[in-house]
Formats: C-alpha cells, structure tokens, sequence
C-alpha cells in the first residue's frame, strides 16, 4: 500500500516543477495514487476507515480539488 507522503509526493512534484498549461491540464495522479484513493473510498463507504486513514483520503480530495482549480485556470490560459 502507498503511504500518505507517497500519495502527495506525484502531486508535490507537479507542483514545484513549473509546468505549461497543456501539462496542468494533461496531468494525471499515477495509478498506485488512484488505487490507494481507491481503496480509501471504498473502505469509507464500508465504515472500515481509520482516523489516519480518513485524514488521508480528506488530504487528497483537497488536494484534487487545488488541482481542478489549476486545470481550470490553464484552460482559460490557453483560450486568451
């Protein structure tokens, strides 16, 4: 299983590493991220999560959501 920092660690290089719009729009979390979040989610539906485990899955659908925020503004970067 991935650990929480291994989960944000693909998020943190987008990030830092300057990207052009196409690669903000273009950019997509590794599989091992998707499954890790993946089995968070079902695990929350099941009522199995742990406090841990819960404030991962929180962390990571913030941090989706600033990612949303990005492509969205890339977008409107590239029609002007």
């Amino acid at each position: 299983m991935t650990t929480q920092s291994n989960s944000y660690d693909d998020l943190i290089d987008f990030i830092i590493l300057g990207k052009s719009p196409e690669e903000i729009i273009a950019f997509r979390p590794s599989e091992e991220s998707g499954a890790r979040v993946h089995f968070l989610i079902v695990q929350e539906k099941n009522a199995k999560l742990s406090k841990n485990e819960k404030a991962e899955l929180d962390h990571y659908l913030f941090l989706e959501h600033i990612i949303r925020l990005a492509k969205a503004r890339a977008r409107k970067v590239l029609r002007q």
